[in-house]
């Protein structure tokens, strides 16, 4: 049953024994693909819960939507075993979750990393891939990119209070972002970070930190082109944060070469990645998911 915020929480086991945690928000819609949100390296899947309420109760089509935590994320637990922190295992993760949800196929967005694991999953199991919504994120990334992402994670600041790290992340990202008010930051720093003893944390295994320090950032990364291009078939919607240092404006025209269905936005006044849930993105993201869907069933 739902909560007062519009969603339950689902526990599951995966293949190793590690309690996994999803939230679901419009259990009861059933009459629209299921859209399976997946959120970046660190984050969890509070960033999509805006947008969930979207898609599952204002959209004109409402929808199941299933946020996935991964193991060492949110509410899962976190893995003794680090080297488990990488896309295949939360691909598999993500598949196991599915398969106990009883949803067979599903529209998947896919925030940085969780673009990545929907690149795997066209791999494991392309039949469960209906649509496909990469947010800032594609077959190549960025070294400059990720260098600014092992490099916040591995100075991060350690503020107390959830006033002094609002002020943190506008001062940090700020530049990147200035589309965002002040209710966007707030909203940010409460769907990453949760309340200890000890003050305000990241709501993420600190070890996934040290699972970037061997990455080597002096020369270009290997590329996914071979999996994205098995993803020809499937509708695809590319956003991009028009300030983005992770995914560039270059490796989004080749996409678009590859892909000719291809739709493309980009969120003005954004860097990686763009929040979903700001301006018109979550309209634009719910008209994508009907007119694929319509065309699929006037077929």
């Amino acid at each position: 049953m739902a909560s007062d915020e519009g969603f339950s929480d689902f526990f599951y086991t995966a293949p190793d024994g590690l309690k996994l945690h999803a939230r679901i928000y419009g259990e009861a819609n059933t009459d629209a693909w299921p859209v399976v949100c997946l959120p970046g390296l660190t984050r969890n899947a509070r960033d999509f819960h805006e947008l969930a309420l979207y898609l599952s109760g204002e959209a004109k089509r409402p929808r199941k939507v299933i946020a996935f935590d991964y193991r060492g994320r949110g509410r899962s637990d976190y893995d003794p075993d680090i080297s488990h922190y990488k896309v295949g295992v939360e691909a598999g993760d993500v598949l196991t979750g599915l398969a106990a949800l009883g949803i067979e196929q599903a529209a998947f967005i896919g925030t940085s990393r969780g673009g990545l694991i929907i690149h795997v999953l066209g791999a494991l199991k392309p039949a469960v891939l209906n649509a496909i919504v990469l947010n800032d994120i594609g077959p190549v990334i960025e070294v400059e990119g990720l260098a600014h992402i092992r490099s916040y994670l591995e100075r991060a600041p350690k503020p107390k209070t959830f006033a002094e790290a609002v002020d943190t992340q506008r001062r940090v990202h700020g530049a990147g972002f200035p589309a965002l008010g002040d209710a966007d930051w707030a909203r940010m720093v409460a769907a990453i970070s949760r309340e200890t003893e000890a003050g305000l944390v990241p709501d993420f295994d600190p070890a996934l930190v040290d699972t970037l320090a061997g990455a080597d950032l002096s020369k270009p990364l290997p590329d996914l082109w071979p999996q994205f291009d098995a993803l020809a078939a499937v509708p695809l919607l590319a956003i991009r944060g028009a300030n983005s240092k992770l995914f560039s404006g270059a490796t989004l025209g080749e996409m678009q070469r590859r892909h000719s269905g291809m739709e493309t936005i980009i969120a003005e006044g954004q860097g990686h990645a763009p929040f979903l849930e700001t301006g018109d993105l979550p309209k634009k993201i719910a008209a994508f998911l009907d007119r694929v869907e319509n065309q699929v069933e006037y077929k």
